[in-house]
């Protein structure tokens, strides 16, 4: 199959063309003909398939078909993300497929100045890819007008609900017309991403191209034992004996992704962080400088690197395992994507034990464990709890879990005043909305 059988315009085509893309991916070849079909969506795919793709193709190719009377704040198409990083990935995969096409765009998140944000509004969009909060500062400003909306796609949508953001939602849904194509994509498929989309979606097409929560065959994941204590010393020994160019390295908190940065520099690595106490600017020159391989690591928090697209990234490190067993499905999928090779190592240290079985059943598949003689984990050591409020795993479902993951997931992603604005949303929806993502 091509993307010539799909029924996308030669605009559209010769676009794709350009980005050396010849073939459709699994969720490409079932999603693209059924948007353009005018269908509702609700589509499951691992991160890294090819998803975004799968719908901004038809988004532009139905954008494209006509031409209505707009006045300045109206829109015709919404993406809604989890994380600014996302927004601003979706927004540029846009902007590269509609090179062709007369399709205006802009990308709203917080963490930035919301005038130039309404300022671009007011010139006129037909696309708009936002996070959920700034996104309702707007509205309630009425700085955007949904009454002409024709699509709206929910990306990653499983991270919304972890973050928080149903309420958000539901509030954005009653300014949207009811007569609109609603799309609802997710990395993952729960029994919460079925009630959700049996809110939204009118008589959806299913797309289902992966297993839930499964993990890439073309990952090769493999777990190191070693004490917490000398988790650097064996990283940088794998990054300098192995010789990673390019390594996205995963910690649980901001401090530690620091820390770790701060190490890494000093035995000789050039590494930087990114989470969500960094500005906007600092997250931006991280990520631009680890896609042009001038630093060979960069460490990460879970929310700050939702939206990492990096087709040939090879190498994911779990420097610390994630509390929530679904997010290690998240963090692996940065690598091996787009049909590449990729390697997922794990560092596991006597307190991780349990959690790294949380993930073997959550995957049903164990990790191959290799032994580093040289840093073999001392017997003596007795496991201790991890950090208050994060022993305890259970499935994505619970309501301990989930209130737990969405107290952390909010915290992480906010922004000095705006996270703090935003993260007092909940207590007070009428004052100032700030942004959690």
């Amino acid at each position: 199959m091509s993307f010539s059988t799909l029924g996308l315009s030669q605009p559209l085509l010769k676009a794709v063309k350009e980005t050396g893309y010849t073939k459709p991916t699994p969720i490409q070849a079932q999603a693209i003909a059924l948007i353009i079909q005018k269908r509702d969506l609700l589509a499951a795919a691992q991160t890294g398939t090819g998803k975004t793709a799968g719908f901004t193709l038809p988004i532009l190719e139905l954008l494209s078909q006509s031409n209505p009377d707009m006045n300045k704040y109206q829109i015709r198409a919404l993406v809604l993300t989890p994380t600014r990083e996302l927004a601003i990935q979706v927004h540029e995969s846009v902007k590269t497929y509609g090179k062709y096409l007369p399709c205006r765009t802009a990308v709203i998140y917080g963490g930035v100045g919301i005038n130039p944000q309404f300022a671009a509004i007011r010139k006129g969009v037909d696309i708009v890819i936002a996070t959920p909060g700034r996104l309702l500062d707007i509205a309630g400003q009425k700085g955007i007008d949904f009454s002409k909306l024709e699509c709206l796609i929910l990306d990653e949508a499983d991270r919304m609900l972890d973050m928080g953001f149903i309420n958000d939602i539901k509030r954005l849904m009653k300014l949207m017309p009811k007569e609109r194509q609603t799309l609802l994509f997710s990395a993952t498929f729960s029994p919460e991403i079925k009630k959700l989309a049996s809110s939204l979606l009118k008589d959806p097409a299913v797309v289902e191209v992966a297993r839930e929560n499964s993990t890439g065959e073309q990952i090769a994941q493999v777990v190191h034992f070693v004490d917490k204590h000398r988790k650097r010393e064996l990283l940088s020994e794998l990054i300098k004996t192995k010789k990673w160019e390019q390594v996205l390295v995963f910690t649980r908190t901001k401090h530690g992704a620091n820390r770790l940065t701060k190490q890494l520099e000093e035995s000789g690595i050039k590494a930087a962080a990114i989470h969500g106490n960094k500005s906007q600017g600092a997250r931006t020159k991280a990520l631009a400088s680890f896609k042009a391989k001038e630093i060979q690591v960069l460490v990460a928090t879970d929310i700050a690197a939702r939206g990492i697209d990096i087709d040939q990234l090879p190498h994911v490190v779990n420097f610390e395992l994630p509390n929530v067993p679904e997010d290690y499905v998240h963090r692996i999928g940065r690598t091996g994507r787009a049909g590449n090779v990729g390697e997922a190592v794990s560092l596991v240290c006597v307190d991780e034990l349990d959690l790294l079985a949380n993930i073997e059943k959550l995957i049903k598949k164990t990790i191959k464990k290799v032994d580093i003689p040289a840093f073999a984990p001392d017997p003596n050591i007795k496991a201790e709890p991890i950090q208050k409020g994060r022993a305890q795993q259970s499935k994505r479902g619970q309501n301990q879990s989930r209130s737990r993951s969405n107290r952390s997931d909010k915290k992480e992603d906010s922004d000095s005043k705006e996270g703090k604005r935003g993260n007092s949303r909940n207590r007070n929806r009428k004052s100032n909305r700030g942004e959690r993502a």
